[in-house]
């Protein structure tokens, strides 16, 4: 999931602080769930999620 999030990200070409910034999270937050040291809850991926202009469905299609 982390690894999701970063490519979308970097796809995007924003910093994690911009990104963050985006949808209302501490960057060192959104930077411990790229490298998979926290686990997400349901809200904060449905954040990230709209903070890629997506729904959540959007988000998970694909994913394994």
């Amino acid at each position: 999931m982390g690894l999701r999030i970063k490519d979308l990200r970097e796809a995007e070409g924003v910093s994690q602080e911009t990104f963050a910034l985006r949808i209302g999270m501490d960057r060192s937050y959104l930077a411990s769930i790229e490298t998979g040291r926290r686990n997400l809850t349901l809200q904060n991926l449905a954040k990230i999620a709209q903070g890629f202009g997506m729904t959540l469905s959007q988000f998970l299609e694909g994913i394994e």
